[in-house]
């Protein structure tokens, strides 16, 4: 009898050795604040039981996080309102997505156990926040790479958590193409 695979991939598949060296260039790529995020967000992915990291674990640990990506929100009761959304998710209540993979339609969703641990949209997000800090000349993402990234893409799971709590993602998304380092 065959086992079930695990509810949580392991970051690097056994017979993929390039998927753990791919990872690490790209977390070479990223600040300490923002490499903090991927880290929370694994285990925000982990703790909830979830098959992969998405873009609503990213959004949920970038705004636990850092200060920069919560400063674009302006703080108060928008700030609060995502908070809200993305803790009742992590407690099984509210939005319906806990142990289910994420697919913006962007790229085909693996149905298998997960090679990266993480769902197309976010691998998306976090590509696009690579580009967007190479477009600044930076060498390294940041947390506002990431909020950008996530915030452009209209279907992914962190839009529908920004949108549910009364944030205008395109909005936000215009906003910080136009940053640096701060909105």
């Amino acid at each position: 009898m065959q086992s079930p695979p695990p509810r949580v991939p392991e970051p690097s598949a056994p017979n993929r050795p390039d998927t753990a060296s791919a990872r690490a260039e790209v977390e070479a790529r990223l600040t300490p604040e923002l490499a903090s995020v991927v880290s929370g967000a694994r285990r925000r992915a982990h703790r909830d039981g979830d098959r992969q990291v998405d873009t609503a674990h990213l959004l949920h640990s970038l705004l636990e996080t850092d200060p920069e990506v919560r400063a674009a929100f302006g703080g108060g009761p928008q700030l609060a309102r995502v908070l809200g959304y993305l803790v009742q998710r992590s407690i099984g209540y509210g939005l319906r997505w806990q142990g289910t993979v994420e697919d913006s339609g962007a790229v085909p969703v693996v149905r298998e156990r997960p090679v990266t641990g993480w769902s197309p949209p976010a691998v998306t997000a976090m590509a696009g926040a690579l580009e967007r800090a190479e477009r600044r000349g930076e060498p390294l993402a940041g947390g506002l790479d990431l909020l950008a990234a996530l915030a452009a893409d209209r279907e992914c799971r962190a839009v529908d958590v920004l949108e549910r709590a009364g944030v205008d993602a395109r909005s936000l998304a215009g906003r910080l193409s136009g940053t640096s380092r701060s909105v």
